[in-house]
């Protein structure tokens, strides 16, 4: 599960990266992202690529919550043929690719966990595989895709996002379902990933999010 993730990058380096029309507004969006709090993501708009701040996490509500009590956001896909998804990740329009620097995992024992971060090797900005879609709630709202770890994951964490190469981002934007899936499946080659260990505690200045509770993973 990811919960946290920065991106070191200001909006007009992230859109050129991204090969997007630098935006004409700014973005209030911190570098680390949590879950219900605001971030950013390349979409498409009539055939155009653009960046947008949306909230992290889809909001849920269940029925074991009080009346009048705030959604949950639902901040990672387990996996995109469940029915919570299904229908968004069959029409690329509802497809988006997440900026990243660096995501971390929780390490250690109970009470005394660290960041840990991962980072893709010579790049110092890459891709997570995300969906979005309007909400009644919250507005604009995205998910990052997960998947099975790798090896150079495993010692800290049992799963991973999806992440896109730049040569990835077309199949994954207008590809068909099949790819969408296929992107799901596969492993990550274990050598393009550095690890990172910090002394910094786990919930080290984290703010509660904006609209809802910590992240939920279907």
């Amino acid at each position: 599960m990811c919960n946290l993730y920065t991106v070191r990058q200001n909006p007009a380096a992230i859109a050129a990266f991204f090969g997007v029309t630098a935006p004409r507004a700014s973005f209030n969006t911190p570098e680390e992202s949590y879950p219900g709090g605001p971030g950013l993501v390349v979409r498409e708009a009539d055939r155009q690529r653009m960046l947008q701040s949306m909230v992290w996490g889809f909001p849920l509500r269940l029925k074991t919550m009080k009346p009048g009590s705030k959604p949950k956001p639902v901040n990672n896909i387990a996996d995109v043929t469940k029915n919570m998804w299904v229908g968004l990740a069959r029409k690329p329009e509802w497809r988006c690719l997440i900026p990243v620097t660096e995501f971390a995992e929780a390490e250690g024992m109970k009470g005394s966990k660290t960041r840990t971060w991962f980072s893709v090797k010579d790049q110092p900005l890459f891709a997570w595989a995300g969906l979005w879609r309007d909400s009644a709630e919250w507005g604009p709202v995205y998910s990052g895709v997960m998947t099975d770890c790798n090896e150079a994951i495993r010692p800290v964490h049992d799963r991973m996002p999806v992440l896109l190469m730049p040569d990835e981002w077309e199949r994954w934007m207008h590809g068909s379902f099949e790819d969408v899936v296929g992107f799901q499946n596969r492993c990550f080659p274990d050598h393009l990933i550095e690890m990172r260990r910090t002394a910094d505690p786990w919930l080290k200045q984290m703010k509660p999010p904006s609209t809802g509770q910590s992240g939920t993973l279907l």
